[in-house]
């Protein structure tokens, strides 16, 4: 039996619109399999189950030591401190090496300066101790001082010198100032329960490690023995 033309029209129209609807559902099953938010999961305790969290579920930061908390206060005023002294270097002498090291120190601190004020401020602690907010206070006395750090009168005679002097002032103040921050450091980790995040286990040993390397390029442009 021979099929009439129209039969044959109507069956092959009925096939692609069935395949058409075969594709278009493809597309449709696939986003259904898909889920609709990303699953957070918490590991269980040893020998329980993990836990699937809503979506909505954010992560939080584990209190940090009021040592870890004082040591990013302090060390921020103590970079502040060498930033200044390597802005006098352009107007108080000509010394190319001493150019090149007031960039390097200017450089890294500055950008160490900004990572502490945001670790700071993440966790919601103030940027600075608060006792550098109280009126009448007098921060260039011995007391207030992070270790290492130059005095009032030592930053005054840095700002009056030129030349030579200034070159050697320069880096006889910034060696005691490095040393000082390598003491802060070891107060660090010698405090029981400091020093674990680890954010800032890394910054307290690259300051370590790379202020010990900068000590030892001092020495040698003072013409001293490592």
């Amino acid at each position: 039996m021979i099929d009439h033309p129209r039969v044959v029209v109507c069956r092959s129209a009925l096939l692609a619109v069935g395949m058409l609807a075969c594709f278009l559902s493809l597309p449709v099953s696939a986003q259904q399999a898909e889920p609709n938010a990303p699953v957070v999961v918490q590991p269980g305790a040893p020998g329980q189950p993990t836990r699937a969290l809503p979506s909505s579920t954010k992560g939080t930061l584990p209190p940090p030591s009021p040592k870890d908390v004082e040591f990013m206060q302090g060390m921020i005023m103590h970079h502040a401190q060498a930033v200044e002294m390597t802005a006098l270097i352009d107007s108080h002498t000509k010394n190319k090496d001493l150019h090149t090291l007031g960039a390097r120190i200017s450089r890294s601190q500055s950008d160490e300066i900004a990572m502490m004020k945001r670790w700071l401020t993440t966790r919601g602690e103030p940027t600075s101790h608060a006792m550098h907010h109280m009126p009448g206070m007098d921060m260039s006395s011995h007391s207030m001082l992070m270790p290492g750090m130059l005095t009032e009168k030592q930053m005054a005679a840095l700002r009056r010198a030129r030349g030579k002097e200034f070159d050697h002032l320069f880096l006889t103040g910034m060696i005691q100032h490095h040393n000082g921050a390598l003491i802060m450091v070891k107060d660090l980790f010698d405090t029981a329960g400091a020093g674990q995040d680890a954010e800032l286990f890394n910054f307290a040993t690259d300051v370590d490690s790379g202020q010990r390397a900068e000590i030892r390029i001092m020495q040698t442009m003072l013409g001293e023995k490592p």
